[in-house]
């Protein structure tokens, strides 16, 4: 082998293994990826079966209901559409109607979201940068007082 050769096959080596490992770097970030949509953009063209998204919103004034144990269900609003949420689990104590969340799960066949995973914002001024840009989109997002605020279910 000349020594042509040889570096051809050493540059050919290294990029079928830089290649491999680019492949196997992106099979395991495609299964750890988990997409923001708001209740309109679920219900408009709904996610593949097994797929986890994060649903984002306002919980809709007057849907929470506290079930046996840990077992709670709400729906999740954007100002325009509402999904039916169920979550086992411990809710966040900022948890309450009317405030900005982040459900993480997977819509089931019944067309109920089952989170695994919920949100609340952490104080009066922040609200997640999704959840406030769907409400934008929606026109639920009012300006008071210099501070963003989102507008209250049913206004």
């Amino acid at each position: 082998m000349t020594r042509k050769q040889r570096r051809g096959v050493l540059i050919g080596g290294g990029l079928v293994m830089i290649g491999i490992a680019v492949a196997l770097v992106l099979t395991a970030l495609k299964t750890q990826v988990t997409f923001f949509m708001s209740p309109t953009e679920v219900l408009a063209t709904p996610p593949a079966p097994g797929t986890r998204i994060r649903l984002g919103g306002l919980v809709e004034a007057g849907t929470f209901h506290k079930g046996t144990g840990a077992e709670a269900a709400f729906k999740i609003t954007d100002g325009s559409k509402s999904l039916p949420v169920s979550y086992s689990g411990i809710l966040p104590d900022l948890f309450k109607e009317g405030q900005g969340t982040v459900a993480e799960g997977q819509l089931g066949p019944d067309g109920v979201f089952h989170a695994d995973t919920v949100l609340a914002k952490h104080d009066e001024k922040y609200m997640p940068p999704e959840v406030a840009a769907a409400l934008k989109k929606s026109g639920r997002w009012q300006e008071q007082g210099g501070k963003p605020k989102a507008a209250a279910p049913g206004t």
